[in-house]
């Protein structure tokens, strides 16, 4: 037959619940702070992978770019007419020159 101890049983079963829970609370303390760091790291380098995407998108159209300029005489022309200004025989240069503010105009007279 078991004794009945009465309250001291029911306190003794409370005193255990609550060490466990303080256990629990503890281990939860205890693993916060490194958890908040894996997810900034976790944030920095999804960050670090977006930038990285780009710029390997921008190597890629630049090799492009020097692929064309060493393999086709027609990109380096039209680079050369766009860039110095020069122009075939056959061809007019027209340049456009950013408006002044000394222009005439019936507002201004």
């Amino acid at each position: 037959m078991k004794a009945d101890l009465g309250i001291w049983s029911k306190l003794t079963q409370a005193v255990i619940a609550l060490v466990v829970v303080a256990i629990l609370i503890l281990i939860a303390l205890a693993y916060k702070d490194p958890i908040q760091q894996n997810e900034r790291q976790r944030r920095e380098i999804d960050r670090l992978n977006a930038e990285l995407r780009k710029e390997e998108e921008i190597s890629h159209k630049l090799q492009a770019e020097i692929i064309a300029l060493r393999n086709d005489p027609q990109t380096v022309s039209r680079l050369v007419r766009e860039t110095l200004g020069y122009a075939k025989s056959n061809e007019t240069v027209i340049r456009f020159e950013p408006a002044s503010n000394n222009y005439n105009t019936p507002a201004n007279r």
